[in-house]
């Protein structure tokens, strides 16, 4: 059984006037640490898992001297223990027309019809749906349930943009909650890739829960995929980023090849306070909207 490495963290002084740690500052302040998920307690006390013990080794060091007000425990979690927990207290989202669910908690929606439109009249689908697309979302550390910030602002911007029958590339996909949003609202085709092999088997096994998504999941890097699409026609009309800034910049001349002309970059993952950097990387494209929720941001380009 796969177990995660992760720290409890705690805090020991309360002092009045005092800036005192939050999960959203954690999670930016190990940005750089390989987080896999932060899980709050209490108010005062939360669990921040990792991908490697590596990583939670120098978090920790860093934690301690960063923040002089929490205690720092390692303790290793099963994965099974985790999901176990969420199954009390994870429970379905709204974000626009899209409904992010667990299994045990999806909703009796109906089928999505479409609403009636003029001869020849054009609308997003997003727009059309009478009622909401369900994406059902099996809980696994480290992988997107739709409930953090940035996940509800990428949901929130796929369906500003008018996505039937374009192509959509989802990288980084994670759980894949993005990558079968798209397809649900109406995407022609849905690529969705992560060089994480845990990753790319709980987006199979989300995709498999989702009947009407089509998704082409696959295990790989950024770029060789990248060098496997030199000719327009293999490019994308939407492509989503929702990684972190430092990721962003670094390969931001392979997302915007990624991109046909006349196509959009999704792009979140980092905190508002880090926009400026991660735009001046995007610099060519205009920035069609931003959005802005619990200091994360997200933004879309073309």
């Amino acid at each position: 059984m796969r177990t995660w490495p992760a720290l409890d963290l705690e805090h020991i002084t309360d002092d009045v006037g005092a800036e005192l740690a939050r999960p959203d500052l954690i999670q930016a302040f190990l940005s750089d640490y390989d987080i896999a998920a932060i899980e709050e307690s209490t108010s005062s006390s939360w669990r921040v898992f990792f991908q490697s013990a590596e990583a939670r080794g120098r978090a920790a060091v860093a934690l301690a001297n960063q923040f002089t007000d929490l205690t720092v425990r390692p303790i290793d979690v099963p994965d099974e223990d985790w999901a176990a927990r969420s199954q009390a207290s994870l429970r379905k989202i709204q974000i626009g027309h899209i409904i992010v669910a667990p299994p045990w908690d999806v909703p009796d929606t109906g089928r999505p019809r479409s609403a009636p439109t003029s001869a020849g009249e054009s609308t997003h689908v997003g727009a059309e749906l009478a009622r909401p697309v369900v994406v059902i979302i099996q809980p696994s550390m480290g992988f997107g349930t739709g409930h953090h910030a940035t996940t509800r602002l990428c949901l929130a911007a796929l369906q500003s943009l008018d996505l039937k029958g374009r192509s959509v590339i989802d990288v980084g996909t994670g759980s894949g909650v993005l990558a079968i949003g798209a397809s649900l609202l109406g995407a022609g085709l849905v690529v969705a890739i992560d060089d994480d092999r845990d990753a790319i088997q709980a987006a199979r096994e989300n995709v498999a829960l989702n009947e009407g998504a089509t998704v082409d999941v696959s295990v790989t890097d950024l770029t060789s995929f990248e060098s496997r699409t030199p000719n327009p026609e293999s490019r994308f009309d939407v492509v989503l980023a929702n990684l972190t800034s430092g990721l962003l910049i670094q390969a931001a001349n392979q997302l915007r090849a990624l991109a046909r002309a006349g196509g959009h970059l999704v792009l979140s993952g980092f905190m508002a306070h880090e926009a400026a950097d991660v735009l001046s990387a995007y610099s060519a494209l205009a920035v069609r909207s931003r959005t802005d929720e619990d200091e994360w941001a997200c933004v879309v380009l073309g």
